[in-house]
Formats: C-alpha cells, structure tokens, sequence
C-alpha cells in the first residue's frame, strides 16, 4: 500500500465520490488508493467503504483546517459540493475555495473539481427569458460551482474541470421518476421540448473520473464533459417503456409550468432544463458520450442502466 498514490475523494459516501471510491478499489492495477472523505467515519456507508480496502478519514467541507489535514499527503483529489444539502449557493462557493486552497497547501499532482456551467455567461442577469434567482443567479445550483472554476485556476492547480450530466439516478431518488397522470398511465415530466437531455449513470461518473486519473497529465488544464448518452423525451419514454413493461409517456411542460410546481428546488431546476433546452447544441456539444466512453470501457446507456436498476424506481 505504500506505494500506491492516494486519491482523497469529497464525499466518498455521497453518489460521484462512492463510485469513484469502488472504482480505485476495484480497479485491478492497483496503482492508486482512495482515500475516503466523510463527516461521519461511522456511518453504514462508511463502514462499507473501509471493507473495500479504502483509507476513511473525517473531513467537513466547513472546516478548512480539517479539509487541509484530510488532502495531506495525498497525489490527487476529487473536489465537489452538494447544493441540494443546504440550497445556499454562497455556502458551495465558499467551500469550493476552502477545498481549491487546502489542495494547493498540499501540493497535490491532479485536482478534478466536479463543476457545471455559470449559466449567466449565456443568460445574463438582465435577460428576462428566465427569471433571476436568490438575486444574482439564473441557476444557482450550477452558477456558484462555475464562479467557482476560478479559485482553482488562480492558484495555479493542476486541474481538471469535470462536467457532468442528469443524474438518470434522479428517477429513483430525486422524485422526477414516471408517475401515474390523471388517465391512469405513467408519464413523465420536464420541460425539455424536443431537445436532447445529456443523462449519465452516477456510478460511470467515479468510473471517468478515475479514467482522467489514471490519464496522469493529459487532462490537466483541461475540461472534460460527460454523458451516457443525449436523449430527447419522447425517446427516454420509449426507452422506459420497454423496461418497465408498461407504456410510459413524455409530459412536456413549459419552464414556467415546472417552476410553478412549489417543490423545494422547483425554481432553480425549471430554469436549469430551460437553460439546456435553449442552449442544446452547446450544452450537449461540451458533452460526448465518445470521450467518456474513452476514459470507462463500462459506460452504460439508459437502456443498459434501466435494466439494472428499473426495480428502484418507485412508480407510485
């Protein structure tokens, strides 16, 4: 074990950094370790990954300090924040900037910083197509991460700007999964139009990221988008309706529609998907299935992830 490069990871136990935490542990190589990060070293999900092999240790993105004593020693480092825990974009701003100065404290060799587009370099905040949200964001859930981008390139970090794409997960947990309409069969809803949704397992997100590892310097400076596959719709319906055995149908809503639905979040995400639908061609071209397919020989396609996990989705 010691001479193998350690990887610590943020948020080992949350769904991007599990999956990269099997794939290092997984990985018959054997060339690196992951080293995980997580609030609570005696959670079921953290005795979980220690019986992978992987190094657990106590970190709080809040505590700068201990962010610093978590990245010491270590090669690499996979950095994210999760703004559904909290819903203050401030709040992932300022530990994005805690987690970008403990790795330059650490003179780590590869930063991937798990991040998304500002979205008010295509929609500024005097644009009216979309509302402005919180006072200063279009979609805070990614704009905070993109301001963000910057406090890992002003010090100089050997990064990788990792982009990822909808969670196909989110069918299961997030509550967006095929539900009954009001004739009894399934649908599904977003307001998408015609316009293709670049959607990716969580799992294949661990599995990239450990490809850009593993990659060593090709990808440092650069960043790398990532999908599964682009579908629209109508062709995510047909694909759920062969899983599921039961017709599932696309409930195309208007952005307005879905900011309306007054669940926690609603806002910020109607205004994400209109982001995607009116910006498609660059918000799909920053991600190619190709190139994550180059970085996890295993990427799954919807129908490939539908087969595996279609009992998981709650269909009430």
């Amino acid at each position: 074990m010691a001479d193998r490069k350690i990887i610590a990871i943020v948020g080992a136990t949350g769904m991007q950094g599990g999956g990269l935490v099997r794939a290092i542990m997984s990985d018959p190589g054997k060339t690196f370790i992951a080293r995980a990060l997580t609030r609570d070293v005696n959670s079921d999900k953290a005795k979980a990954l220690v019986k992978l092999g992987a190094e657990v240790v106590p970190a709080d993105l809040d505590d700068a300090a201990g962010l610093k004593r978590a990245f010491a020693g270590a090669y690499g480092v996979f950095c994210l924040t999760n703004f559904w825990e909290h819903f203050s974009p401030e709040k992932e701003y300022a530990q994005a900037k805690s987690q970008a100065e403990a790795a330059k404290e650490a003179g780590l060799r590869h930063v991937i910083w798990s991040t998304l587009e500002d979205t008010r370099r295509w929609v500024p905040l005097s644009d009216n197509r979309m509302p402005t949200l919180m006072g200063k964001y279009k979609v805070p859930h990614f704009d905070a991460k993109g301001e963000a981008d910057r406090e890992f390139t002003k010090l100089g970090l050997p990064v990788t700007f990792l982009l990822a794409s909808f969670y196909w997960d989110n069918f299961i947990s997030f509550g967006i999964g095929p539900k009954k309409g009001p004739d009894g069969m399934l649908q599904f809803t977003m307001p998408m139009g015609d316009k293709k949704l670049p959607g990716i397992a969580v799992e294949d997100i661990g599995k990239c990221a450990f490809g850009i590892f593993k990659r060593g310097q090709e990808y440092i400076g650069k960043t790398v988008g990532i999908a599964g596959e682009h579908l629209t719709g109508v062709e995510m319906a047909a694909v759920m309706t062969k899983a599921l055995g039961q017709t599932v149908s696309y409930n195309e809503v208007t952005p307005e529609q879905y900011r309306g639905f007054g669940f926690p979040g609603a806002e910020d995400l109607g205004n994400m998907f209109q982001f995607k639908r009116d910006f498609n061609e660059a918000f799909c071209g920053a991600r190619n299935p190709a190139v994550a397919r180059s970085l996890n020989s295993e990427l799954q396609t919807f129908d490939a992830w539908l087969t595996q996990n279609k009992s998981r989705i709650p269909l009430a």
